[in-house]
């Protein structure tokens, strides 16, 4: 484990994160920080602990609408997964009547082959 700074609110914390990852704490401190920045702006020193619930359910918030976008998606591509299959069904059931087909045709072929050889 390493140990970061981060700076929170104007107040430095202690983390600690995997080897090579301290770049990525560091960006989400940072973002995690903005969004402290943008409620001051919006509602002014409303003291640090309920700037730093209310930048949590924010982060949640953005969160959840992710969770929805992606749960989405993975609906979206099990329709096209679904819809792909039914193509090669259907290609393939198409395939077996075109064949059926041919079958019957050279079938029908022979028979008259038969016919026109014998007059």
């Amino acid at each position: 484990m390493v140990q970061v700074s981060v700076s929170i609110n104007g107040r430095a914390y202690r983390m600690a994160c995997e080897d090579g990852q301290e770049e990525h704490l560091l960006a989400l401190s940072r973002r995690f920080d903005a969004m402290i920045e943008q409620l001051k702006e919006s509602f002014g020193e409303i003291g640090d602990q309920r700037l730093t619930v209310m930048a949590g359910i924010m982060a949640m918030d953005l969160l959840a609408e992710a969770d929805g976008k992606v749960k989405a998606l993975n609906e979206e591509i099990s329709a096209l997964r679904d819809a792909r299959s039914a193509v090669m069904e259907k290609s393939e059931g198409d395939q077996e009547a075109l064949a059926e087909r041919i079958d019957k045709a050279s079938e029908q072929l022979e028979k008259l082959s038969k016919v026109l050889l014998e007059s």
